[in-house]
């Protein structure tokens, strides 16, 4: 008894001590951007439930219940700090606790910040929403497209996922690729032939990217660039100034394994830094039969830090990969044989085999320069270059054979071979009437670039930014055959410089690595031959005038752009030789202003004009075979923009609203038009086709004060028609005449291939401490299918207004699984993702050519060990 008196009344002794330990810490919590107080901060003591927020003026004080521990500080919107406090000896003031906004992406750009154009680099706000590179690596790493890390964002739309590795498609706005810019560390990357982004060429992007910023509508670029829509910004990795590195394996559906493994050495004491990233993938399929794939991925950066004022970083990265591909198909073909189906493939001597492969390495090194002249100017440079080599294969020739039964409708490879064989001459040699072989149609470029900008911090109300952006690009196309099925040779008629009887016995592989050098000489090119020559230069500037209270800015850029054809012998009309040079100046303006209305509540509006240069595909009316430039000339296209927001920043709660008008004017299309009664084939041009596109949008956010769950919702809801009158030209292809002119009028027709209206929640979930779940829940509807000018055109010459099919409505739930866990002082991450969750059957596009149904259930799981 008296032991356990005595133990009694030591631990009251203890507890009283620690009682009269407890001590006062204060603070004051700041908006490191715009240096004001951010009241109603969580202030948590943690590992308790002991707690407080600050006050108007960001102050906050709290009584601890230990003499020493850490202080966690969160506000929506913002990176949460945890500080250290010891009141061992009496009460402690923090000081001033400055938090940098949640989507900042400072901490991660060592390199090119002044080249990198951010939201968060101008007061006045934009339509944006930022992806970080954690959430990246955790949902799109894998049998999962790298666009899919866009998709729970406020009218973003991403489609054709079940084409093929990499063959997804992304809206911004109701606008495809061609019309939003995508750049990657502020370097554009839309080809400069028509605007595309072919995705599977970045497949790398989900373990090189550190953030992804999707800036809807106007955007903060200063570059005269093709954002219709809006602005995808990439933000690769570049040198790491800490030494460290992972492994991470990876497995999902369908055979797909990958694995990863990545390297830094950390800045030296002599100013140096190395970073390596390599991985391997490969899949027998994606999710439709004959999509197998297989890529690679590497990143190589040296950086070097003589002096304070200096940063130099250079890096090389490419995604060498091939795969098979998926096209659209009527809905019968999925209904008689399954949804699987792909039309493209077959067998061949026992294994798959497909009629299209796309294959591509592209190869992009930057050398970065970084110097910080003084405390007012700073000036960033780069100097970028890619070398793409690669294509896509198909079919050449008459002799192709399908096999049709119960189960399939493929391609029978094997009884081509045998047919290729019986019908050939006594050389061995196929004719286009008779055989049939696999071709690749190839694409090879040379891009070079620099870009530099001059950062002016005048006062800390004033700055300036200006620039120049220059591109040199070159194109080559041309054919090669590529699998002779059989056959010794192909018998090639097309080409009217050479003989009747010229045979093609080369074969050139389909493959990533060696199309970087091993490709076609000029003899050994058929169906067409041609370069494109795209010589860019542009000036750019910005101001802007800030105070606590309001922002104003001024942005504009000024470019030249020519357009030079190169055939390599005659098609139709004049293709041989080189074109004339033609010249195109663009330019665009913009402007905005913000208020903040209070620390929580601010507005702002923007608005913009752009005439932009037509691409070099509309430039030339019959790009493969001719050098004839349309008439009339092209004129540039014509881009208003207006968009105004609200913004709420609360302690627990972020809303952010968007209303927007896109006008777009002096739109160039062109459609097949009818065939004549001789057989000549015809061309419909319209050239000034225009589109509105308004819509309302937001997203919003809510993190209680202990931050084990968070709840993001978003949504969109648009308008996007066809407008106006379109003067349009119906010409014949063989003779290049005219034969019917006028106008045609578009108005009402609704604009396709994205949804008008989507929603979308997303939840997170603190399990244990070290375990978490997420799930995202997305709905589609307003969606229309593929809009073919030329039944618009129709429709109005009988007197109608055309209106496309309105696909079904459809709503998708992905889920993910998070555990982590410590190896000594190693972290490892065990990630788990389930997309399409319950495997709801749905439509996502509907193109010219068919329908492209959606992905099943798909899922992937991966191991991160962090050293």
């Amino acid at each position: 008894m008296k032991k356990i008196t005595f133990l009694f009344v030591v631990i009251l002794m203890a507890t009283v001590g620690e009682t009269f330990a407890q001590g006062i810490v204060t603070g004051t919590v700041f908006d490191a951007d715009s240096n004001a107080p951010l009241p109603g901060a969580n202030v948590i003591e943690v590992r308790t439930s002991n707690g407080t927020t600050s006050d108007f003026d960001g102050k906050f004080s709290i009584k601890v219940e230990n003499t020493t521990g850490t202080i966690n500080i969160s506000y929506v919107g913002f990176e949460a700090k945890n500080i250290a406090y010891d009141v061992t000896n009496g009460n402690q003031d923090l000081g001033t606790i400055s938090l940098g906004l949640d989507n900042s992406l400072e901490e991660i750009i060592l390199v090119g910040t002044g080249v990198v154009d951010l939201a968060e680099d101008r007061k006045t706000p934009i339509a944006v929403a930022t992806i970080k590179g954690e959430d990246i690596q955790l949902k799109a790493a894998g049998n999962v497209e790298f666009t899919e890390t866009m998709k729970n964002t406020p009218s973003v739309y991403v489609s054709n996922q079940a084409g093929g590795f990499g063959d997804s498609q992304i809206f911004l706005r109701g606008f495809d690729n061609t019309n939003t810019a995508v750049l990657l560390n502020g370097q554009p990357i839309n080809s400069p032939e028509d605007g595309r982004i072919f995705w599977s060429n970045w497949a790398g992007m989900s373990d090189v990217a550190n953030a992804v910023q999707v800036q809807r509508g106007l955007g903060s670029s200063k570059l005269a660039i093709s954002s219709v829509g809006g602005t995808i910004n990439i933000i690769s990795k570049t040198t790491d100034q800490k030494e460290g590195g992972f492994v991470r394996l990876l497995g999902g559906n369908d055979s797909y394994a990958k694995g990863t493994v990545g390297y830094n050495t950390g800045l030296s004491d002599s100013g140096w830094a190395f970073s390596v990233l390599l991985d391997h993938w490969q899949a027998h399929r994606k999710y439709a039969e004959g999509t197998a794939g297989q890529g690679q991925n590497y990143l190589f950066s040296i950086g070097y830090k003589p002096n304070e004022q200096n940063t130099f970083n250079f890096l090389i990265t490419g995604a060498p990969q091939w795969h098979e591909q998926n096209f659209s198909q009527d809905l019968e073909v999925f209904e008689e044989f399954s949804e699987k189906q792909n039309r493209n493939s077959g067998f061949l001597n026992g294994e798959r085999y497909t009629e299209r492969r796309n294959y591509y390495h592209k190869p992009v090194a930057n050398l970065n320069w970084d110097f910080d002249i003084n405390e007012q100017l700073d000036l960033s440079t780069v100097l970028y270059a890619s070398w793409g080599r690669g294509g896509g294969t198909g079919g050449l020739g008459r002799g192709r054979v399908r096999v049709d039964n119960n189960n399939n409708q493929n391609i029978d490879f094997d009884q081509i071979v045998e047919n290729n064989i019986a019908s050939a001459d006594s050389n061995g040699f196929g004719n286009f009437g008779d055989s049939y072989i696999r071709r690749s149609s190839v694409n090879n470029h040379n891009w070079y670039g620099l870009l530099s900008n001059l950062n002016i911090e005048m006062n800390e109300n004033w700055a300036f930014n200006v620039g120049v952006d220059g591109r040199l690009y070159r194109g080559d196309h041309f054919r090669q055959v590529n699998d002779l099925l059989g056959l010794r040779g192909f018998t090639d008629n097309f080409r009217t410089d050479r003989p009747d009887d010229y045979v093609f016995t080369e074969e050139y592989e389909a493959d990533p690595w060696s199309a970087l050098f091993d490709f076609a000489d000029e003899a050994n090119r058929t169906q067409f031959d041609y370069s494109e020559n795209i010589n860019y230069l542009g000036g750019f500037g910005q101001a802007e005038y800030s105070t606590d209270k309001f922002a104003v800015f001024f942005q504009g850029a000024l470019s030249t752009q020519s357009y030079q054809r190169e055939g390599r012998f005659v098609g139709t009309g004049n293709g041989l030789g080189k074109s004339e040079k033609l010249n195109k100046v663009g330019f665009n303006v913009k402007g905005g202003a913000s208020y903040n209305l209070s620390p929580q509540n601010s507005i702002f509006a923007n608005a913009g004009f752009f005439s932009r240069q037509p691409f070099l595909d509309n430039v030339f009316g019959d790009i493969r075979n001719s050098n004839d430039i349309v008439e009339p000339e092209v004129d540039n296209e014509e881009i208003t923009g207006f968009e105004a927001g609200y913004r709420f920043k609360g302690s627990n709660f972020a809303l952010s609203v968007d209303v927007y008008r896109t006008e777009w004017a002096n739109r160039f299309l062109n459609t097949f038009g009818p065939e004549q009664a001789n057989g000549d084939f015809t061309t419909y041009r319209l050239t000034g086709v225009g589109q509105i596109h308004q819509g309302f949008e937001f997203d919003l956010e809510y993190r209680p004060d202990d931050g084990r769950w968070r709840l993001k919702g978003y949504g969109s809801i648009g308008n996007w028609k066809f407008d106006g009158r379109s003067p349009y030209t119906l010409t014949n292809d063989q003779t290049a005449t005219i034969i019917d002119s006028g106008n045609v009028d578009l108005t009402g027709t609704k604009v396709g291939n994205a949804p008008q209206t989507s929603f979308g929640v997303s939840g997170y979930l603190d399990i244990l401490d070290n375990l978490s779940i997420d799930i995202d829940y997305n709905i589609y509807t307003d969606l229309y299918g593929f809009v073919d000018p030329a039944d618009v055109a129709q429709a109005a010459f009988n007197g109608a207004v055309y209106q496309a099919d309105r696909l079904p409505s459809y709503d998708l739930v992905d889920a993910g699984l998070t555990y982590k866990f410590n190896i000594g002082e190693n972290r490892v991450t065990f990630r788990g993702n389930v997309k399409n969750l319950f495997n709801s059957p749905y439509i996502n596009q509907l193109d010219s050519f068919g329908y492209y149904l959606g992905v099943g259930r798909t899922w992937n799981a991966s191991l991160s060990y962090k050293f």
